[in-house]
């Protein structure tokens, strides 16, 4: 079974529908020593062909459009941020302290992008946070003065008590005696689950042209950071009315928020002092997409079975570092951190330093594979009803790209660089250097319908 094949498996789809694509195969896109460009193709692919499907049923068309998916075009969304200008200028990617770390008998990632990440850090390594300084020279000196006199296993437990994101590197045969993997052993790629016996809700016939297969949806957008925001970009992409909710006290960095923010609108809400807005939300919302720690959303009443008793018909999808059982389910995490945990970062590495993946593969792999998870419920929900939940993580991405993953076909081209996979959109927030949708279908759209704007500057209340 091709990657494709698999991914496309686990989404549930119809095989038949797999002669629909093609791809371009190019060496030297995402190379690794693990399969990276091969999972990247294949989630790409299988997202793209849910969206040609859902779009063919809702215009009523007998065949399937044809997809089309370029290694080029894939390796540049997946370094997406990487290419990304504003104004001429690239944004802050990783902050000083998010870093590799050698410990007193091995390694550990951190992970301290975010300011209270970075204060709690410093915290559980007894440092203050001088967060006004020009520099993080003295910072960083002092970090690793503490964490070269203190094991890594003890430092991953010192810091997540704290509240804050270290991971030992571990190699894989560690991981995969690790709790953890062991609870993940059993789960499928992605997890589908139909809530409810509710009845069929066919979404508004499509017309004209491009074919818009989310067209008229309204996705409430409830991610952070890559992967989620990834996921509902594309569904953006795809037509959606995506409005993205955060806390008033969490703002997401400028970089991410220009790479992300794509044909949505942004806006801050406070759910535990305005829950009747959330509610109206809810009311009128055809999908929930969701990037929190599992459980971290419940007291809101954003449980998938208080959804489906409250809103049915809605399809839930939810994103999670580590998965929603296991000792780790209810850890925050990110793509690096579980690149560390889970052998990845010992396998790209060398025998003196831990390495990393070409791309933050997990994240933009799991996005697109959560975007295709949707399109599929939305499908299937068109023709059976019931209220469906998806559910992935990136720890189990990782488990597929480390396991089953293998090597795909060598391609006749090459892959020379992300410029013609590169454009300039004026927008609200500057002149941005951008990458391009990575997958087309025929009749499908290029582009974004709108460029991303101010972090939290629209209303809360769909358009």
């Amino acid at each position: 079974m091709t990657d494709i094949e698999f991914a496309w498996s686990a989404l549930g789809g119809d095989p038949s529908l797999l002669a629909r694509t093609s791809t371009v195969v190019r060496e030297g896109a995402l190379e690794a020593r693990l399969p990276v460009r091969e999972l990247a193709r294949a989630c790409v692919g299988a997202c793209a062909l849910a969206a040609a499907e859902l779009a063919a049923r809702r215009a009523g068309r007998t065949g399937v459009p044809a997809v089309r998916v370029d290694d080029g075009a894939v390796a540049t969304a997946f370094t997406g941020e990487r290419h990304l200008r504003v104004d001429g200028r690239p944004p802050v990617a990783f902050a000083p302290l998010s870093r590799f770390w050698r410990t007193a008998d091995g390694w550990v990632r951190t992970h301290a992008n975010y300011p209270h990440h970075r204060a709690r850090l410093l915290g559980a390594l007894g440092l203050p946070d001088d967060a006004d300084a020009r520099d993080d020279t003295d910072t960083v000196s002092a970090v690793g003065a503490v964490l070269a006199e203190r094991s890594a296993l003890r430092t991953e437990e010192a810091v997540y008590a704290a509240g804050g994101l270290a991971v030992a590197v571990r190699t894989p045969g560690e991981w995969a005696a690790h709790d953890q993997a062991g609870a993940l052993a059993g789960v499928p790629l992605v997890e589908r689950v139909r809530l409810d016996a509710t009845h069929a809700r066919v979404p508004e016939p499509l017309g004209g042209t491009p074919l818009l297969p989310a067209a008229g949806l309204r996705v409430l957008d409830l991610t952070r950071v890559i992967a989620g925001p990834v996921a509902t970009r594309t569904l953006a992409l795809l037509g959606a009315d995506v409005l993205r909710l955060d806390a008033p006290h969490l703002p997401e960095l400028p970089g991410q928020q220009a790479d992300t923010g794509f044909g949505k609108r942004s806006a801050v809400l406070d759910l535990a002092c305005d829950g009747a807005r959330l509610e109206e939300l809810l009311a009128a919302a055809d999908v929930v997409v969701t990037g929190y720690r599992p459980g971290a959303l419940d007291r809101f009443g954003l449980a998938p079975e208080a959804l489906a008793e409250r809103r049915p018909g809605l399809v839930v999808a939810q994103l999670s570092a580590w998965g929603s059982a296991g000792p780790w389910a209810h850890r925050r995490g990110f793509d690096s951190l579980v690149q560390a945990a889970t052998g990845i970062a010992a396998e790209e590495g060398t025998a003196d330093r831990p390495g990393a993946l070409p791309a933050q593969a997990l994240d933009h792999g799991t996005g697109y594979l959560l975007a295709a998870a949707v399109l599929r419920a939305l499908t299937e929900q068109s023709a059976e009803g019931g209220t469906r939940l998806v559910r992935l993580s990136l720890a189990r991405t990782a488990a597929w790209l480390t396991g089953s993953c293998g090597p795909g076909p060598r391609g006749a081209e090459t892959y020379d660089g992300p410029d013609r996979w590169l454009t300039e959109t004026d927008s609200p927030l500057g002149r941005l250097r951008h990458a391009l949708p990575p997958f087309t279908f025929a009749h499908g759209p290029a582009g974004w319908v709108r460029p991303p704007g101010p972090w939290g500057a629209d209303a809360a209340r769909w358009s």
